[in-house]
């Protein structure tokens, strides 16, 4: 075997965890991690690692499903709680994935127009006609991959190339290790570990993990691709967040989104830094423009029974629908509404406690998983991963409907 046969493998075997990490690390992510350093310092560096634990956790439960369960993980759920129950998580997050659609879209197109002075709608629209256009390739999970792969190479390069600018203190990113909660960090908090620790993304493992079988019937076990994918999710994270505290926070600016970020290196490095960071960008948001579109119209064909593999021409129409859906609403408003922002995160709400407890239960149980059922240690851990989310779930409940 050559090396560059042995380094394609090796990439191709990374394929589904690069693609779950390329469609969470959206542009909502990055502003929420630009925030974190740019209020905070490097205080909050802490809590990349507790979501990235959990978030791996769940990511190789997903990837353990899809490629040791008798079906996918809907179909399987239909036979252990019902149809109804099916129906109502792939319904639920075809929802969620439509509504928040749109951000990334914009966040693509912002991420083009900034740097280089054009209007953000051209680039909107020609970049969701690319992607829709590639729905209907034959090999499309293959192109997926590839895509994924190359834009996270992209994001890595233009962040690490930031951060060595940058200059960060090796001593202040140490003491952000250790837990602490800044006074009014604890909505920002939140926000990003519900962002990172993403039980949707952990689920869409799964239906990667079972297209690669598809395609590669004797590869690997996929939980190393998992493990692999989250730990790229958070080296960007920590990158992102270090960044922010090492040039916005020492100056007191403020980012109110991710290209906000990319205006304020300019002025201290260069047009060369803030085009750096707009490549970033575009990387975050055309990979998520994508993968978030491929989870809803995924899951929903599911649910729907219409199929659930990337091959299904119903599932890729599903597909282009939230692809069209999240176009014409950056168009016509030019950002999400805040209707469509209460209607996913009431429904997220709702949905994540359950979802992660189906993809727990179905990994805890042995007529099912066979040997790769959860070990003692990896139930325990996906428990207190479960009671976490189901907190915050409580607590964004509280804060939307009550407080």
């Amino acid at each position: 075997m050559t090396d560059k046969t042995a380094i394609t493998n090796w990439l191709s075997r990374l394929g589904p965890g690069i693609i779950t990490a390329a469609l969470v690390f959206g542009p909502s992510k990055m502003t929420i991690t630009s925030r974190l350093g740019a209020e905070y310092g490097y205080g909050l560096t802490w809590i990349i690692v507790v979501a990235i634990f959990f978030m791996i956790s769940y990511a190789n439960m997903g990837a353990r499903v899809g490629a040791n369960a008798p079906g996918s993980f809907l179909s399987v759920l239909r036979q252990k709680w019902g149809n109804a129950a099916a129906i109502a998580i792939g319904f639920g997050i075809f929802l969620v994935t439509a509504s928040f659609q749109a951000g990334n879209a914009i966040g693509l197109g912002i991420s083009l127009a900034e740097s280089t002075d054009t209007k953000p709608n051209g680039w909107i629209l020609l970049f969701t006609g690319v992607s829709i256009g590639l729905l209907f390739f034959r090999s499309f999970y293959s192109i997926l991959e590839k895509l994924m792969i190359a834009l996270v190479g992209l994001m890595l390069f233009a962040f690490a190339s930031t951060l060595f600018m940058a200059k960060p203190s090796l001593s202040g990113i140490v003491s952000g290790l250790v837990p602490s909660v800044p006074t009014g960090s604890t909505g920002l908090i939140i926000a990003f570990i519900a962002s990172c620790f993403s039980i949707v993304g952990a689920v869409y493992q799964a239906y990667l993990e079972r297209e690669r079988r598809r395609l590669k019937p004797y590869s690997s076990n996929g939980s190393s691709s998992a493990t692999t994918g989250i730990l790229i999710l958070g080296i960007m994270s920590a990158v992102v967040l270090i960044c922010a505290a090492a040039v916005l926070n020492p100056q007191q600016i403020q980012v109110t989104n991710a290209a906000g970020m990319a205006k304020a290196l300019e002025p201290l490095y260069g047009e060369y830094a803030s085009g750096l960071f707009y490549l970033g960008l575009f990387g975050a948001s055309f990979s998520s423009l994508v993968g978030n579109a491929t989870v809803g119209g995924s899951l929903m064909g599911d649910a729907l029974g219409w199929g659930d593999g990337f091959r299904d021409t119903k599932v890729k129409f599903l597909i282009a629908i939230v692809m069209i859906i999240g176009a014409t609403v950056a168009v016509l408003f030019g950002k999400l509404p805040l209707e469509m922002i209460i209607l996913a995160q009431s429904i997220t709400i709702f949905l994540v406690p359950f979802i992660g407890f189906a993809l727990l239960s179905i990994a805890n149980d042995k007529t099912i998983m066979g040997s790769k059922v959860n070990t003692r240690y990896q139930s325990l851990v996906g428990y207190l991963g479960w009671l976490l989310i189901t907190v915050l779930a409580v607590f964004n409940f509280y804060e939307l409907f009550i407080k």
